[in-house]
């Protein structure tokens, strides 16, 4: 349907629109079963891991982009390194699960390259399109990414000092609901024609999609490991970071060299990804269409 016949008039806030060009894939989110799995903490560690490398793969591209357009008037606006960024916290996450050697373990599926793809694209010849996948991941992981770091806290038995989560904490965010104020503020003021408008609201939506393709592939690949008995492994072997990264996501948890290895029993029921990587698009949908209240 074109965005011409849903919003004759494009005059509101782009937050305002984004919300309404993404009512229909919240719907549809909203009404399948996957979510109460989610609540109850169904998804294997081995799952997680999957998601965690490939979600690294697109923030380092969009962070990328992100830094090049840093100064363009398009995007320069809503530029939160600081507080956002999610490239560096997401290292800390890989080499948590992986140990030191992640770089040369991570799989990077097809669909991940080429959600990727599409970010460094749009980055080079259309940054007034950033917006869209900023604001559709970032608040997205800032409000239903909180609720995400609990469950997956206590479904993996993740230590409690904050170990493998560091993607979900925001050091560098006081008060989300303040935040999220201002940050839609910021992106309402941006310069905008109609045009550019609808091509930023088409994008969002497009956004959801390269998600959805990205944890349909890695359903397929948790299920073809399984199959040939090599992933999903009963015991997966947690390597606690050995490096303090100190200011960049918060203090590192205390005593970390007396706690060299950590053995979790992989004993969560392995469900599809798809509904894992659904529960995650769906509350990064949930922030896009504004039920997170400010």
């Amino acid at each position: 349907t074109s965005v011409l016949l849903l919003f004759p008039s494009m005059s509101k806030d782009l937050s305002e629109l984004m919300k309404e060009a993404t009512k229909e894939v919240h719907e549809q989110a909203e009404n399948t079963p996957f979510m109460k799995n989610f609540q109850k903490g169904q998804v294997s560690l081995h799952e997680f891991k999957l998601v965690t490398a490939s979600l690294y793969f697109i923030y380092s591209a969009l962070e990328e982009e992100i830094e090049r357009n840093k100064n363009n008037p398009v995007y320069a606006p809503v530029y939160f390194p600081a507080e956002l960024h999610r490239k560096a916290a997401l290292q800390e996450d890989l080499e948590y699960f992986y140990g030191s050697s992640w770089r040369e373990e991570i799989p990077c599926p097809e669909a991940t390259q080429k959600y990727v793809d599409r970010l460094h694209y749009v980055g080079k010849n259309h940054p007034e399109l950033l917006v869209a996948h900023a604001y559709t991941r970032y608040l997205g992981d800032l409000s239903g990414g909180q609720v995400l770091k609990k469950i997956a806290q206590k479904a993996l038995q993740l230590p409690s000092t904050g170990e493998g989560l560091a993607f979900f904490t925001f050091d560098g965010v006081s008060n989300a609901t303040k935040f999220k104020q201002l940050y839609r503020s910021r992106m309402n003021a941006l310069e905008m024609d109609l045009a550019t408008k609808r091509r930023v609201l088409e994008e969002a939506k497009k956004a959801f999609l390269l998600n959805i393709q990205v944890f349909e592939a890695l359903q397929e690949l948790v299920s073809k490991g399984q199959e040939n008995g090599h992933l999903g492994q009963p015991k997966v072997e947690l390597r606690t970071r050995n490096v303090n990264k100190s200011g960049e996501h918060g203090p590192a948890p205390g005593k970390e060299n007396e706690r060299t290895q950590e053995r979790h029993t992989d004993m969560i029921p392995t469900t599809p990804l798809v509904r894992w990587i659904l529960a995650l698009s769906f509350l990064a949908t949930t922030v896009a269409v504004g039920l997170f209240a400010m």
